[in-house]
């Protein structure tokens, strides 16, 4: 099993990658508190992307993602990299 700090490290890896040819005029790095959104200009197919590569390097399929991705029936405006972090420590066995 992973420790917190294992999994918001291949969380932030997994997300490097993915972005990594994107045009996206961020720097600094990606940490915690990176905004999927407001930082890395993500969209809603980026965000289907990113839960496809988290299941495959997890190994786990079927994770309930719309605990972080939908507030009040509504889609959430903003997901910080820690908060998914946080789900993935919670639902990974």
């Amino acid at each position: 099993m992973k420790t917190k700090e294992e999994i918001l490290e291949d969380t932030i890896g997994i997300i490097n990658e993915m972005t990594s040819d994107w045009d996206i005029g961020f720097s600094g790095g990606i940490n915690a508190d990176t905004k999927l959104i407001e930082d890395l200009g993500f969209e809603s197919i980026d965000v289907v992307q990113l839960v496809g590569a988290i299941e495959e390097h997890f190994q786990k399929s079927g994770l309930p993602f719309e605990e972080i991705l939908i507030k009040d029936g509504n889609y959430v405006d903003e997901i910080r990299v820690s908060e998914i972090a946080e789900f993935l420590n919670r639902h990974l066995d």
